[in-house]
């Protein structure tokens, strides 16, 4: 009798300590795009945090919709979100995520680059985004065809050489020279003009949101200009960035350097690989500047915020960090991560120069800038006028007119 009565027990004791386990058992989702992570780092979560259980939904299609469809709908979404690039675009919705410094972000802030934290806080102070990852930018150029034409090829002496954009067209000049204009300088109008912009500390907004492009003293105008003369110079092949033309006028030497990021050197590489060996990386003309890169916030939809929060600072941590950029390429934004190894090892396909030494330094010397929340639209409307003064041959004072006339009107949307 005894023995049935002590077995009785301790069912009810298994079945509560059961119920108690599930209980605690705290479930986040997280919305992310392909290659936006680490999938390896995030299987990983559950074995550091016991009782966490990560709901990792790779999102794809239009990731920047869904989630503004999401915070329109006013209810919903997952705990953990990541953006890209255009995180200011989402500051006018700041009450819908949680204040990282609330939970604790202070603290760790100085692990990261000062520019690159910034780009998450809003002009109130409310910090809605924690850094991924980095887009550092460099000069991309055929140390063969520089040499040549005459140039320098050693990467130290193309930036002392080449370290303005006027110094770089002159370089281009001489280079198509050369080859008899066989060979181009560089891709694009585009991306001059973006590239050029990424190395300014302010661009079209100030962070009170007011539009400060249409000054003659602007780095828009300046941008402009230089993008522009870089057409009238015919140095460039009018290739738009990664499209099949560019792919082949890559690979066949017709574009012979080009400013871009970090996250480029897979897509030359796989564009390219006849030209393995040829390529060498330097720091940019004009100074360093970054492109690209991503966050992660907390919405206010989170019944755990301050679990997510030790999450995502765990998986943004500079030892994860370098297990990502070793993993995927992921650029580090932790600045104990950029003294890695990793970033000392030799590419073949760069003729065995260690790029990453490169893009740390361009890194560590980004500007801070402000984007505003309509970057993204400003921005087509610049580069599509743009884009008629190298292709039609659109008169560039006309066509810098009419995108300032677009650019107010869309300013009062």
């Amino acid at each position: 009798m005894i023995g049935l009565w002590l077995c009785a027990v301790i069912l009810v004791l298994a079945g509560c300590t059961g119920s108690s386990s599930n209980e605690k058992t705290k479930t986040l989702t997280l919305w992310y795009w392909n290659r936006s992570l680490d999938d390896g780092l995030l299987k990983a979560v559950e074995q550091q945090f016991p009782g966490i259980r990560i709901d990792a939904q790779k999102i794809g299609g239009d990731f920047k919709s869904k989630l503004k469809t999401t915070l329109a709908a006013g209810s919903g979404g997952p705990d953990i979100v990541a953006f890209n690039d255009w995180v200011t675009e989402l500051f006018a919705s700041s009450d819908r995520f949680y204040d990282l410094y609330e939970l604790g972000a202070a603290e760790i802030e100085d692990d990261f680059l000062d520019w690159k934290w910034q780009l998450g806080v809003t002009p109130e102070g409310t910090m809605i985004a924690l850094p991924i990852d980095t887009g550092p930018t460099a000069l991309y150029y055929r140390a063969d065809l520089f040499e040549q034409a005459g140039l320098p090829s050693d990467p130290e002496e193309v930036h002392r050489m080449l370290s303005t954009w006027e110094d770089y067209f002159e370089a281009g000049v001489q280079l198509q020279q050369h080859f008899g204009g066989s060979v181009k300088l560089t891709d694009n109008i585009s991306n001059i003009y973006n590239q050029i912009n990424a190395q300014s500390e302010t661009i079209y907004f100030d962070r009170d949101e007011e539009f400060i492009g249409e000054s003659s003293a602007s780095s828009m105008r300046s941008a402009w200009d230089l993008a522009v003369k870089a057409s009238e110079l015919g140095l460039l092949a009018n290739a738009n960035t990664s499209s099949s033309e560019w792919n082949a006028a890559i690979n066949n030497g017709r574009i012979a350097s080009f400013v871009g990021a970090v996250w480029m050197k897979e897509i030359l590489q796989q564009a390219s690989p006849d030209t393995t060996g040829n390529w060498k990386v330097a720091r940019a003309p004009g100074g360093d500047g970054n492109n690209g890169g991503s966050f992660l916030a907390i919405m206010k939809s989170s019944e755990y915020p301050q679990e997510a929060f030790e999450v995502i600072k765990w998986i943004q941590s500079p030892d994860n960090q370098i297990q990502t950029f070793n993993n995927i390429n992921l650029f580090p934004s932790a600045k104990a991560a950029l003294e890695a190894e990793s970033m000392h090892v030799e590419e073949p396909f760069f003729g065995g120069q260690a790029t990453g030494e490169i893009f740390t330094e361009s890194a560590r010397n980004v500007k801070p800038a402000y984007f505003g929340a309509k970057y993204a639209n400003i921005n087509g409307i610049v580069t599509r006028e743009l884009s008629m003064v190298a292709l039609q041959g659109k008169n560039s004072e006309k066509a810098w007119e009419d995108a300032l006339n677009r650019v107010k009107k869309e300013l009062l949307r």
